[in-house]
């Protein structure tokens, strides 16, 4: 039965060759939302998501442990049977308040929120248009319903706009999606203009604020209000395993009949919902999110500093500057040698390798935390930079490097 994953198996071969294995990492310790413990080594950790660094909040750890003590490990069971709580409903009315929405869905993950949202959506007659980049999540969920399915050019309004025009005389809802800040290279979506395709159409639109929520947005509505669309967006899909440190998934919309969906996604319906004390903990992640805004602000300058030194260090980055910092490279066997490097040095950052990647780069990937400090990033960025020079991808010589893979690596 494994015969198929022969390819798999020999590039993953590879890759651990090279040394550690960037894919199955296990922390000894996590000590603080920047650093932790591998081999006994400190390690400074850029490249966990936690954009506003809520996973040691002592507020957020009291309310989860009250809760732990109160209800227990888990409800186990669904939300259609026994597992729902008090405080279940309760965070679905403040994720429909937190995002100005008439009624929300909460999920066990955010992976669960778009398998359930998008393959219940879209019915056989309906068309899918999801942007070439889109999460895997939502390629997921596109595969489980049994809508068409139709990629547009990433970030191409245009593209987008002349696929509808095919689509114009097929029967069928349009249900377009994207996302608010994309994971791999941090690029925003274009979304006042896809709003105006949307209006012009008459489709449906579905913004992913996975990476978003917390980090755009005067308030930390994500890209939906720091575009000022609200109206012309049908769904909004998120997850609170990135800026509200902990985990779990939603879906909010102003619909009428969005709480039909209940007894129809499932991915809501036939798994068990969320422990009381993760509850507890994103409760409290929203209350953090109300009361700091210099956490985004921090979170804003954090990022800008990041980018800028490995900017003029020479690196290709991503088009934004955003908390997503990610370094291109074209050689997947140089970009294992860079992470190693990095690892070696105390500095854990993600790597990925295409198929997974967006035309087919590598990438040594860093999510900005507002918990990092400037003397942090800046250590960071001098060991890629250095670590980059040696290997001849940074520097004067940074423009011919990606095709050098040192022998001695």
């Amino acid at each position: 039965m494994f015969g198929k994953f022969a390819s798999l198996h020999e590039a993953y071969g590879r890759v651990r060759q090279a040394g550690a294995d960037p894919f199955g990492v296990a922390f000894d310790e996590v000590v603080s939302p920047t650093t932790a413990r591998i081999g006994g080594r400190d390690i400074l950790l850029l490249g966990t998501n936690n954009y506003l660094g809520l996973t040691f909040a002592p507020e957020a750890i009291a309310a989860a442990s009250d809760a732990l003590h109160r209800y227990g490990t888990g409800t186990t069971g669904s939300r259609i049977a026994n597992g729902t709580y008090a405080g279940h409903a309760e965070l679905e009315r403040r994720v429909a308040r937190f995002l100005g929405r008439r009624d929300a869905m909460v999920f066990t993950t955010g992976h669960q929120a778009n398998l359930g949202i998008l393959a219940t959506l879209a019915g056989r007659e309906d068309h899918l248009l999801l942007d070439a980049d889109s999460h895997a999540s939502i390629y997921d969920g596109a595969r489980l319903g049994s809508a068409s399915v139709t990629r547009f050019r990433h970030n191409d309004p245009g593209d987008l706009a002349r696929r509808l025009r095919v689509l114009a005389d097929k029967p069928g809802d349009r249900l377009i999606v994207v996302e608010g800040l994309y994971s791999m290279l941090g690029d925003v979506a274009p979304l006042r203009e896809i709003a105006a395709i949307k209006r012009e159409t008459g489709a449906y639109l579905l913004v992913d604020e996975a990476h978003s929520l917390g980090v755009l947005g005067e308030r930390g509505r994500g890209l939906i209000e720091a575009a000022g669309v609200h109206d012309d967006v049908d769904f909004v899909v998120g997850t609170f395993s990135k800026s509200l440190g902990s985990i779990g998934g939603f879906c909010a919309s102003d619909h009428a009949g969005f709480d039909l969906l209940r007894l129809a996604a499932r991915s809501y319906m036939f798994t068990a919902s969320l422990p009381p004390s993760v509850v507890a903990s994103v409760m409290t992640g929203f209350d953090l999110i109300d009361q700091r805004p210099q956490l985004r602000a921090q979170l804003s300058a954090n990022a800008a500093r990041l980018h800028a030194a490995l900017a003029a260090s020479g690196f290709r980055l991503g088009p934004s500057v955003s908390p997503i910092v990610s370094v291109r490279l074209r050689d997947p066997a140089l970009a294992v040698t860079f992470w190693n490097r990095l690892l070696s040095a105390g500095i854990y950052v993600n790597l990925a390798l295409p198929p997974a990647t967006p035309e087919g780069e590598s990438l040594l990937r860093s999510s900005v935390s507002a918990a990092h400090s400037f003397a942090e990033l800046d250590r960071a960025a001098a060991i890629i930079t250095a670590i980059g020079q040696e290997l001849g991808i940074a520097g004067p010589q940074a423009a011919a490097a990606e095709s050098y893979v040192s022998a001695a690596d």
